[in-house]
Order: structure tokens, then sequence, then C-alpha cells
């Protein structure tokens, strides 16, 4: 079993050794600060487990320099949610949480509205409602691991200052990734003057690390691959399976959820900024185009595996399909698909207006597939 302080390095090594991950001497550098980061956090912990009385130096505790969190920063596709993944995953504390900021932010104003409930049911005398959910919170996770990092509400920048005021005096320690450097987040944002403070903190309180690497990973992991495997069957299955695993390798792989306009729209399986889904959950399901949009606005790498040929059965999924593709389309994402058979192929009976669309669709399917399509969506994907 690899020692705790070479954890992080050694997975990396290993995906490198693999051929799922090009070395990058930046990424490894601040792999090697996570693992110190994980063993300061399991031997505080252990130190706090052996002191039996360990409740009456709590005092002396405080005292002591506070352990400091990781601020990464960088553009997209540099590595940054992998490296964070990889360290929650191997960091050997039980109080940890890993989320996206909104994510976590909207917990945060749930708790605080459940507070003021209390307040005006007679349940708590406590005003402030700061305090009481940052002890919630503190009990609940000792380590806060946030993806894109964002501060763009002005509810969120007005509480942030005071929470995290509370959650490091408590010994809280966070771990983040963000496109920006602390200075400039809620940059000429409304009443920015009272979110400085908490810019502050983030300095005094996490090491603030820039991944300054000019690749864009998520581009090249899947360049020379095919973007739309036909027939269905084994080959294609087996190809489409090997462009996941190279858009996510290291990233962690679960299910998703889009609120939409009170709705839910899930997501099969996603990691970063890629997301997988059948054909049936994209084009059987009653969705539109501002559906369609929802999923690409989070999701730059599109997978839609076993798209059967559209005949005149299936005329609501040609439509849905063709919605599809021009979304996917004007927001330049990346497509892999599996098919029956070739795009021009795939409308089995052409007729009207639909036939015309599908055209266009075909088109831009097979543009898709392009050099300049990729190289388009690389620049773009680069920029944002």
């Amino acid at each position: 079993m690899p020692h705790q302080e070479e954890k992080i390095v050694r997975r990396l090594e290993a995906m490198i050794e693999a051929g799922t991950l090009q070395r990058d001497p930046a990424q490894l550098q601040i792999a090697t600060r996570l693992d110190r980061l994980a063993v300061a956090l399991a031997g505080n912990r252990a130190q706090r487990k052996s002191n039996a009385l360990g409740w009456l130096f709590a005092s002396k505790r405080q005292q002591q320099p506070p352990l400091k969190g990781l601020y990464l920063h960088g553009g997209v596709g540099r590595g940054k949610t992998m490296l964070m993944d990889l360290f929650f995953e191997t960091v050997p504390i039980e109080r940890k949480r890993r989320a996206h900021f909104h994510e976590f932010m909207a917990d945060v104003q749930d708790r605080i509205a459940r507070h003021r409930q209390k307040l005006k049911s007679g349940e708590t005398k406590q005003a402030d409602p700061m305090p009481p959910i940052a002890a919630e919170i503190f009990g609940e996770s000792r380590l806060l691991c946030f993806d894109e990092f964002s501060v763009t509400d002005i509810a969120d920048a007005m509480i942030l200052s005071r929470l995290f005021g509370e959650l490091f005096r408590r010994g809280c320690v966070l771990v983040a990734t963000s496109n920006v450097e602390p200075g400039n987040l809620y940059k000429d944002g409304l009443n920015r003057g009272l979110f400085l403070p908490f810019i502050d903190m983030l300095r005094a309180y996490t090491d603030i690390i820039p991944l300054d690497t000019a690749t864009d990973y998520r581009l090249i992991k899947t360049s020379g691959l095919p973007v739309w495997s036909t027939p269905l069957g084994p080959e294609a299955d087996r190809a489409i399976e090997t462009a996941w695993q190279h858009a996510t390798a290291g990233q962690k792989v679960a299910p998703a959820e889009i609120a939409f306009r009170g709705r839910t729209i899930r997501v099969p399986l996603a990691a970063g900024t890629s997301a997988r889904f059948q054909f049936k959950d994209l084009c059987e399901k009653p969705l539109a185009a501002a559906d369609y949009l929802a999923i690409l606005e989070r999701y730059k790498t599109i997978f839609v595996e076993n798209i059967p040929i559209l005949d005149a059965n299936r005329r609501n999924e040609t439509k849905r399909f063709i919605l599809l593709i021009d979304t996917i389309y004007d927001q330049q994402a990346r497509l892999f698909a599996s098919a029956e058979t070739r795009p021009e192929a795939l409308l089995a009976t052409r007729r009207g207006t639909e036939g015309f669309e599908f055209d266009r669709t075909v088109s831009r399917l097979i543009e898709i597939q392009s050099e300049d399509y990729a190289e388009a969506t690389r620049l773009k994907m680069s920029d944002s």
C-alpha cells in the first residue's frame, strides 16, 4: 500500500504510464502539495483522536497556526478538477464534502431559511444565523472541496465573509478550483466592497496556486478518436468507451442533475465538462431546445449512444434529434456518437420541411467530424 504522502502523485504516474494522461510538471507539483495537505489533515485527525482529553485543550489548539487549504486557479481543461477529485478520494478523513460551489451556497441559503423559521417560532433566541450554521457545517465536514468557485450572486457575496469567518475560526480547511484568481472574484459586482474581506480570508487561509499549463487536456485526450461510430455493435461500443475514458481520465464519473425551470434534467453519467447519454435519454423524452441549451451550458463534450434509424414511427424523436444537433453545433460543443448508420442514411423517410431540416442536420454532423470543427472547438474552449 503506498504511503499517504505519495498517493496522488502515484495515481498521476499510473495514468501517465497507462497513456491516459500526459506528463505535466505543473500538475505533478500541485499533486505533491495536495499529498502534503492530505498527510497534515490525517495527522491532525489522528492527534485529536489520540487525545482523550482533547476538549480540555481546545483553546490551545485554536491558538495554533491554522492548517491552510489550497485555491487552484487557471484556464479550463488544465486538470484542476481532476487533481481536486484525486485529493478528495484519497484524503483519509471522514468529515469531508465535495460540491460545486453554487450547490453548497444553495444549501447554506436553505439552512438560513430554516434558522429564521426557528427564530420566528421561538425554537431559538440566536438572531444571528451564521455561528450555528457554521458549527453545523463544520460538524459535518472539516474539509470542504469546491469545484468551479465563482461568485456572481449578491446574496452569496454578502454571506461568504461572515460564514467563512466562522468556519475558518473553527478549523475548517478549504480546497477549491476556479477559473480566476481570488482578486477577480465577484469583479464589478454590486456592493463589492462588502465582499473584499472574504478575498483577504482566502489569501490568509489558503495557498493560492496558479495551474499554469498551456495545454487544454480536454481537447488532446480525444484527438484522433472517431466522432461517429457505426454500425451499432461491440466495435462501436468499444469506440465510445475508449473516447469516454480518454475524455474523463482521472475525473470522478457519476450521474448528475440539472435544475431547469422547476424541473430536473437527468444526466446518466457526467465527469467535469463531459456528459454521456443514450439516444432515448435526449430524444425520446419531452425535451425542447431550451433543455438542450441548459445541458450545453454545463457540458462541452456530449456523448450520445445508440442512435437508431429514424423512421416514420419516430417523427417526434427526429425533430428532437434535429434540435439537439443544432444546439450542439451552435454551441460549438464536441460530440461523440454511436449510430445504426452514417448520418446521411439515418432518416428513413424524407418528406416536406422535416427532410430539408434533416439535410442541415446531416451537413452539421459531417462538419462536426472535421478537423476544422475540432480546431474551432479547441479555440472556443481555450477562451472560455
